[in-house]
Parts: C-alpha cells; sequence; structure tokens
C-alpha cells in the first residue's frame, strides 16, 4: 500500500513522523499499516491517526483539532488555502515546546527532520548568521550548542527547506 504524498513532509517515515504499525485509526477504525506519530491539538486526546486519514483532512475535520500550530504561518502572512494543507493536511513534528513551521517565498517550507551535527556545523556563513539572529544566539555560544548536540537531543533542531528558492531554514527548541 502506498503512502499518500505530503507537499509539505515529503518524507514523513524518514523524518519519524509516520511509522508502520497495526494500531487502529481512531478516525477511520482501520489497521492501515502505518501510524502518525506526532502530536494533534484537538480538545479530545487522538492517540492514532493514520497517513490518509491526515492527507484527506478527515482527521483534522472529524476531530476539529491541526497537525501544527497555525499562528506563525498567519502571523506571515501566509495564504489562508496553505496554512489549511500544512496544518490540517501535512503530519507534524515532534518538538520540545511547540513546532512552528517554517516559510519562506511566501509559502511554507518542506520539513526535512532534523539536520547532523556535522550540517549545523558546516553551515554557510551567511546561514548561520540569519538562523543565529533568528534565534537570538550569540556567535560565540554556537559552539557550545552544537558540541554536544545529537538528533533527537535537547536542544532539538529542525530542517526545512523552500519550495521555490531550495534554501534551507533551521528552527530550534529546548526542553
Amino acid at each position: 500500500m502506498n503512502l499518500p504524498t505530503f507537499k509539505y513532509h515529503p518524507n514523513p517515515i524518514e523524518t519519524g513522523s509516520i511509522e508502520a504499525s497495526s494500531e487502529v485509526c481512531e478516525c477511520c477504525n482501520s489497521a492501515r499499516g502505518y501510524i502518525f506519530t506526532g502530536g494533534f491539538y484537538a480538545k479530545d486526546d487522538i492517540d492514532n491517526i493514520c497517513p490518509w486519514c491526515i492527507s484527506n483532512s478527515a482527521a483534522a475535520k472529524k476531530f476539529n483539532g491541526t497537525f501544527v500550530d497555525d499562528y506563525p504561518l498567519k502571523e506571515a502572512g501566509i495564504d489562508d488555502s496553505i496554512i489549511s494543507e500544512v496544518c490540517e493536511r501535512t503530519p507534524g513534528y515532534n518538538s520540545w515546546q511547540q513546532d512552528i513551521w517554517q516559510h519562506c517565498c511566501n509559502d511554507a517550507c518542506e520539513f526535512h527532520g532534523e539536520p547532523s551535527k556535522e550540517e549545523l556545523a558546516n553551515l554557510k556563513s551567511s546561514d548561520l548568521k540569519d538562523f543565529l539572529f533568528k534565534e537570538m544566539i550569540d556567535e560565540d555560544e554556537w559552539e557550545y550548542i552544537i558540541k554536544d548536540y545529537q538528533a533527537g537531543g535537547n536542544p532539538g533542531f529542525y530542517k526545512f527547506k523552500c519550495r521555490h528558492c531550495g534554501k534551507h531554514l533551521y528552527y530550534m527548541d529546548y526542553l
């Protein structure tokens, strides 16, 4: 069975947002072989949602919830149809405090998981300066921050890619 395609999260198995599972989806009541592992913002606790109920927005509609916080995208002036696609029809990702979906070129970016320590250490000077400015981090602190970094650790780093210009954007979150 082929997984649905997600425009803003092209490799959800690779990022760990979707994994193989025999669990039954609480939306469609089917065990389809895969389940979403991230958070779902809704009134009720919903633990198991299959990728198909994310893709067709059935889960968002049935449980009146979202997979991503829409506020950062709204603040950036991103079109409502894009916000709906990201928040209601795209698997989110697990972060320590809050998932903040990145944007560029008047569009939401693709999520590409957690970068490696080497990737962060080798950021181009201009990309690093942009990131440090956005995250309010002093350049002297940067080496200390990534010295012991490992994927899944604290702090967490999250990688996004602009669908238009190809620029990589990063987000950092602490426990």
